[in-house]
């Protein structure tokens, strides 16, 4: 773990010298991105087929054994916090995972998993773009600024937006860990108001790291539809 706090502190903002090129950049953003694509897909199988529905259950995704979806990419959602987030009397499966996982110490794979363990669900408002790629955006749960690079999100995203997103950072930058979710004044009303009044009285930093939050947050905003309107970026899609 003092490995991921390390890496953490190398994603200030303040910390600009020799920034290097956008394509160098967003070549190690991809190839970041591939292996993190890799390891949720070797997570997955480790998790129940019965674990699954009964997240999709409860982001309401699932009647039953039935899956109700509107859109494949909704399963995302269940995969995120599947793989992200469990019950105080259970283990994670990325920790599973990572217990018998066997990468070479130093190697991309390995520092990927840590930061990926470490991984924790923020709030976050786009101040600007990046002047080499990407975005900057504050943390309203961390109170710090972020640099993000996400080539879909540096399409889509403009100043003032709202985003409710996973972060990890395996390098100076930080990365989503697949999902995000744009939030406006209506839906935080909305995820307020449903919150149990045990978390309401809780620091923002500690709700967002409760599992519970992320997850009222993905069933506000599917059931609202504000999701019908989002389209997930192949790697490929680069603004130049």
């Amino acid at each position: 773990m003092a490995t991921a706090i390390a890496l953490r502190q190398h994603n200030t903002v303040s910390n600009e010298a020799a920034v290097p090129s956008r394509d160098e950049v967003l070549a190690r953003y991809r190839q970041l991105r591939e292996i993190s694509l890799r390891l949720h897909h070797e997570i997955l199988p480790r998790i129940s087929s019965d674990a699954l529905l009964q997240q999709a259950r409860r982001l309401g995704l699932a009647r039953g054994k039935t899956l109700i979806l509107d859109d494949m990419d909704e399963l995302n959602y269940v995969y995120d916090l599947a793989i992200y987030t469990a019950s105080p009397q259970r283990s994670r499966a990325i920790d599973r995972y990572a217990r018998s996982a066997r990468f070479a110490a130093g190697s991309d794979e390995a520092l990927l998993l840590e930061a990926m363990r470490a991984a924790r669900f923020s709030l976050l408002i786009i101040e600007r773009h990046h002047e080499t790629a990407g975005l900057i955006a504050f943390d309203l749960v961390r109170r710090s600024e972020v640099w993000l690079v996400d080539i879909g999100l540096e399409i889509s995203m403009s100043e003032g937006d709202l985003i409710a997103t996973r972060l990890f950072t395996p390098e100076r930058f930080s990365m989503t860990a697949g999902v995000f979710v744009p939030f406006n004044e209506d839906l935080m009303e909305d995820i307020a108001a449903d919150l149990p009044r045990r978390l309401g009285q809780t620091t923002l930093d500690a709700l967002a790291d409760n599992r519970h939050f992320a997850e009222m947050i993905y069933r506000t905003a599917l059931a609202s539809g504000v999701m019908d309107r989002m389209k997930y970026l192949d790697l490929s899609d680069d603004p130049q």
